[in-house]
């Protein structure tokens, strides 16, 4: 089968990003800087490498800060469209609620994209299996699955020696594969309109499980190239440590190891290290030291104080030997003189410990 246009794509970005809270309290976490860059960049510069000119973004949550950031997409080479939902829709409910948008090829791709995935998987090689019938039948879906040492904590999704999906099988002790869904999906255009429209959809527990029952050709793309699920503060630290440090795909950030430090931030006699992201008019006082951390826009380190493993949002402040070790600190939040925070504490925006 010969594809007869350039591949779209939608990333799904509507989430409240509850498990990234508190930094997630004033922004969408799509727009949250991974390695330098806000984390959508990351997917529109790898989209635009696997040849995708046309992007569609899925908005809900603060939907309005996504367009000042991202522009019109010219800066990647591709076509951004904005697409709000006015009520959360599901994963299968936002991927229908942008139907009107995309093109009227209805043998076209489209690619899906969780909007909180880093990876470095071969998009161009997915695409290139999903154009690859099966005795003689095109495939209607397919999904990137990754391989995991231990699958129990995820749903598994067996395929056959031809790559078939079998079935979709809910978190078990005794997983019946390690395969799990990885987040980055291909749609036949039409088959994006066989979802329902204007309400709830779960494409996971609902489109792909209908879909395989339908007899539809629905495969795995298995790949073991790297993979992180950026949900979580502690997820945030490591992939944007990762970046820095060149242990993840950068197609938008340049590696910097041992840090990356914006020309307008100040360090002083500090310690930076450890793939460290400090952005924009951050401060790190003498005698200082940040170990693996982002600190960003604005937030301020005081002499002595010690940052290891930890997220600092915009305008927070660590206070002269304050110790934070696996710590989130929300917007302006304060860690005064001294104070040590215990590892994993999450300290709200505004507040002071």
């Amino acid at each position: 089968m010969t594809q007869t246009s350039r591949p779209e794509a939608v990333i799904v970005a509507g989430g409240f990003g509850t498990r990234l809270l508190p930094l997630t309290e004033r922004r969408p976490k799509h727009l949250l800087e991974v390695g330098g860059v806000p984390f959508l960049e990351h997917q529109i510069a790898r989209l635009a490498q696997a040849g995708v000119d046309h992007v569609v973004l899925a908005t809900s949550y603060h939907a309005d800060l996504f367009k000042p950031v991202l522009g019109d997409g010219s800066r990647w080479g591709v076509r951004l469209d904005y697409v709000r939902e006015e009520e959360p829709l599901g994963t299968g409910g936002a991927i229908r609620n942008v139907a009107d948008v995309l093109g009227d090829d209805p043998e076209g791709a489209v690619v899906i994209l969780n909007g909180d995935i880093l990876s470095g998987h071969d998009l161009p090689g997915q695409l290139r299996d999903f154009e690859t019938p099966r005795d003689g039948q095109r495939v209607d879906v397919s999904l990137h699955l990754v391989g995991v040492e231990d699958a129990r904590p995820f749903g598994c999704v067996p395929t056959d020696a031809s790559g078939r999906v079998l079935d979709f099988v809910e978190k078990s002790d005794n997983p019946v594969t390690n395969q799990i869904n990885a987040g980055c999906y291909v749609f036949r255009r039409d088959v994006v309109d066989l979802i329902p429209s204007g309400r709830v959809v779960s494409v996971e527990r609902e489109t792909f499980p209908g879909l395989v029952a339908e007899g539809r050709l629905v495969v795995g793309y298995v790949e073991s190239a790297y993979w992180r699920d950026v949900g979580t503060p502690e997820a945030l630290v490591a992939a944007s440590r990762e970046v820095v440090l060149g242990l993840a795909p950068t197609p938008a950030v340049a590696a910097a190891p041992p840090a990356r430090v914006d020309e307008e931030a100040s360090v002083g006699d500090a310690t930076v290290d450890g793939g460290s992201l400090l952005l924009a008019g951050v401060a790190v006082a003498d005698g200082a030291v940040v170990s693996g951390s982002v600190l960003m826009a604005g937030a301020r380190v005081g002499a002595g104080a010690r940052v290891v493993d930890s997220v600092l949002g915009p305008g927070a402040v660590a206070g002269a030997g304050a110790v934070l070790e696996g710590v989130a600190l929300g917007d302006d939040a304060v860690v005064a003189d001294g104070v040590t925070v215990p590892a994993g504490e999450r300290v709200p925006c505004g507040e002071r410990r």
